[in-house]
């Protein structure tokens, strides 16, 4: 396994670690209730960004001590984002998640920062296999999956116990020797 050079840098978006100050972008969209609803969380409070976001700085890389990778995504540096990449049960496999502003949807600024974490996560680090676990409910979600090249390997019904209801999860996910999405 390799180091992850950071920041990760594509066509439109710098991919790079959490900063304290990062608090009050993140809250800006992961208060909305929209963002929230498929999420385990519900609708962020200040404080609450401030916690997650001082448990997520150490989180660069899988080599490191936390075995997880969270990165803030920026767009002409406004922060819309962001993404995390933690191994599993095996140091081989890992899971992937993402959040987007809703406001900056619709562009594939979203599948550009999965494709680039998802190439990381098979050339630098050389993962087996990653999934995606999520809440059927989320079709934005699901698309995004399956626009990286990720395979639906599942949905579990009624699975979940999560704000107060039973809820499904869709499960996709990568191998690294997977086809790469067109």
């Amino acid at each position: 396994m390799h180091s992850l050079d950071l920041p990760l840098k594509t066509d439109r978006l710098v991919l790079r670690p959490h900063r304290p100050e990062d608090a009050a972008e993140l809250l800006r969209f992961h208060s909305r209730p929209d963002v929230a609803r498929y999420l385990l969380v519900g609708p962020w409070t200040a404080e609450y960004a401030e916690q997650e976001v001082a448990k997520r700085i150490p989180k660069t890389g899988l080599d490191t001590d936390a075995k997880a990778l969270a990165l803030v995504l920026e767009h002409d540096g406004v922060v819309i984002g962001d993404l995390g990449l933690w191994t599993t049960e095996h140091p081989r496999l890992a899971e992937i998640g993402w959040t987007l502003d809703p406001d900056y949807g619709g562009r594939g600024l979203a599948a550009e920062a999965a494709r680039a974490v998802l190439s990381a996560a098979f050339e630098v680090y050389g993962l087996h296999r990653v999934a995606a676990q999520m809440d059927a409910r989320n079709t934005a979600s699901a698309r995004l999956a399956r626009r990286v090249g990720m395979r639906q390997e599942a949905h579990l019904r009624r699975n979940w116990w999560c704000k107060g209801e039973w809820t499904d999860t869709l499960i996709f996910a990568r191998l690294a020797d997977d086809p790469p999405p067109p």
